[in-house]
């Protein structure tokens, strides 16, 4: 039985580690959104904000052995904006 809840254990702790990575990534994804949409009404936008999310997302992918994801240039978010148009 002590298998099992071994097991059991670590199958929770990596099911927080992957939610608490869904969340890093939603956040990130959301604020590219805001930069794409900023982009497409001819706002001024920043990538700062989604870079720190990024850094904070790689942090913890590295640490939780899970994929880590790009940093985002202003001209990613201008090619974005134009693919969608």
């Amino acid at each position: 039985m002590s298998v099992h809840r071994e097991i059991s254990a670590h199958s929770s702790k990596q099911a927080e580690r992957i939610l608490g990575y869904k969340k890093l990534d939603a956040q990130r994804e959301f604020y590219i959104e805001q930069a794409i949409e900023k982009c497409k009404r001819g706002e001024s936008f920043q990538v700062e904000e989604i870079n720190l999310v990024t850094e904070e997302l790689n942090h913890y992918a590295k640490a939780n052995h899970l994929p880590d994801r790009k940093y985002v240039t202003r001209e990613m978010i201008q090619e974005l904006c134009n693919k969608s148009n």
